[in-house]
């Protein structure tokens, strides 16, 4: 192979690389503000998660919460039908990425769903929609995609 060959793939190769690692920044960026991250880190899920549980959280999250409309019945983050031509910023959330589902504890998540995720279209939840209780249930479903 020659020398144009070979830095070509190098190129490209590392493209790919950048690209990824690009994606991959934004999974790991928080959405709670840096004054709030700490107090929101350390709230834990109060209740255990059960199969009931997880089965309240599913219908919560297909139904009520209206979580599959932009998150999908598969939670990959692909809706019904959106024009997400109209998106102020990312993608709904992939909830079967497993490096997402690493970085953020469930406070983080409950403090999402209370006060919506900053620069995208999520919305506050909590209690506009769903009681506390009811928003752990659909976070413990949420787990569920990334084999919790």
């Amino acid at each position: 192979m020659d020398a144009g060959r070979v830095g070509l793939m190098v190129w490209i190769l590392l493209g790919a690389v950048s690209v990824g690692w690009a994606s991959n920044s934004e999974v790991l960026r928080p959405r709670v503000p840096i004054d709030q991250i700490e107090a929101a880190r350390a709230v834990t899920n109060p209740f255990p998660v059960t199969p009931e549980m997880l089965q309240q959280g599913k219908a919560l999250f297909e139904g009520k919460a209206f979580c599959r409309a932009c998150h999908g019945a598969d939670g990959k983050g692909l809706g019904m039908d959106l024009d997400y031509s109209t998106f102020k910023g990312p993608l709904p959330r992939n909830f079967t990425d497993k490096l997402w589902q690493q970085a953020r504890t469930d406070g983080e998540l409950f403090w999402i769903l209370k006060n919506g995720s900053p620069g995208t279209d999520m919305a506050p939840f909590i209690p506009l929609v769903l009681t506390e209780e009811e928003a752990w249930q659909v976070l413990m479903y949420v787990r569920s995609f990334g084999g919790r």
